[in-house]
């Protein structure tokens, strides 16, 4: 399973690259291989702020739907519309073209919240 060391993690399985006050934001590899085939996701906060935890979207597989959490408060400055097309990218390359939303945080304090890659080891089966 990959699980890159330069990214922060959540308990909700999402992944957060931080770039100056921009966090690019998707689901881990261990995330989207437990939903299976992603046929759809939904992001209707862009332009938005969302508090950090609250549901900014959701992601809809062949069998269920997932909630997506907000990994840190902020405004929601980008969607990944290459998904609307081919939201499989989400399974195929999660760390790369499958991110989900781009945010420009309002409290770089609480980035000293999410998971190392370690923790999040620690925190999912181990296979």
């Amino acid at each position: 399973m990959n699980i890159p060391s330069e990214l922060k993690y959540t308990k909700d399985h999402e992944w957060v690259k931080i770039e100056d006050d921009i966090a690019t934001v998707g689901i881990t590899d261990f995330a989207q291989g437990e939903l299976g085939d992603i046929v759809y996701v939904d992001v209707d906060t862009l332009d938005e702020t969302v508090e950090v935890e609250e549901v900014f979207g959701s992601v809809e597989a062949v069998k269920t739907v997932s909630d997506l959490f907000m990994p840190l408060t902020g405004e929601i400055v980008e969607f990944n519309e290459a998904l609307e097309d081919e939201p499989e990218l989400v399974n195929t390359d999660p760390y790369g073209e499958g991110w989900l939303i781009k945010v420009k945080v309002s409290d770089t304090t609480q980035m000293e919240s999410l998971l190392t890659d370690e923790d999040y080891k620690d925190l999912i089966p181990s296979s």
